[in-house]
């Protein structure tokens, strides 16, 4: 069974930048790796995926231009840097991955395993 771990949440000031990482137990080039976040009383939301086999990226709107998805297959992690955090950006960030690419890259169903998630806190 695969297993995901996150890493790198924290606290920050609003314009600040954090990055996260998730390694993963096992890796393949036919999946996708996204990273969600939730917001206390919230809906999880699909933050960004990253295709594992070519490498195509997809964004939510509110981060587009200010986040960044990347892979490492040689070291199994899945980064999200994020820069000029706002205070809407605050909740618990889950790296979830899929052996498939079939689906919506932002619906949690399509993505049967999931790390443990870290914190991320943006104050004003």
């Amino acid at each position: 069974q695969v297993e995901l771990v996150e890493s790198g949440g924290g606290s920050v000031t609003a314009g600040g930048s954090l990055r996260l990482s998730c390694a993963a137990s096992a890796y393949t080039r036919n999946g996708r790796v996204a990273w969600f976040r939730q917001a206390p009383g919230k809906e999880r939301e699909g933050v960004a995926a990253i295709n594992t086999d070519h490498g195509g990226t997809a964004y939510t709107t509110s981060v587009k231009g200010r986040f960044t998805i990347s892979q490492d297959n040689a070291k199994k992690t899945v980064d999200l840097q994020m820069n000029n955090l706002q205070p809407e950006d605050t909740g618990m960030y889950y790296c979830a991955a899929s052996w498939s690419a079939y689906g919506m890259w932002n619906s949690p169903r399509n993505f049967p395993t999931w790390g443990q998630g870290t914190q991320v806190t943006v104050s004003s």
